[in-house]
């Protein structure tokens, strides 16, 4: 069986605070088939944020602000190609 997909956006705190209610509201008003969107409480990698995770993958891109939502929808979402450029170093060296 399928494990189901799914984007968190981290709404603890700290990326509150750096734009994550804003950048989940971006995913939100596009929404990507056999996706689901959700907020989260927080990931644990405070200052790194607004951090986003693709489950069930487990790929992390961190700071992710609004601008860049429409490229992980087309990228990684739609196309099945993590962006490169915007994974989180600390899981992804």
């Amino acid at each position: 069986m399928e494990l189901p997909k799914c984007v968190r956006v981290c709404q603890g705190r700290t990326c509150s605070k750096m734009g994550a209610v804003d950048v989940l509201e971006a995913f939100r008003v596009r929404p990507v088939a056999g996706f689901a969107i959700a907020g989260c409480s927080c990931l644990g990698q405070c200052g790194n944020g607004p951090m986003v995770v693709i489950l069930p993958e487990q790929v992390w891109y961190d700071r992710v602000g609004v601008a860049e939502v429409p490229v992980l929808i087309e990228r990684h979402l739609q196309a099945g190609q993590p962006v490169a450029a915007m994974l989180y170093r600390k899981f992804h060296p």
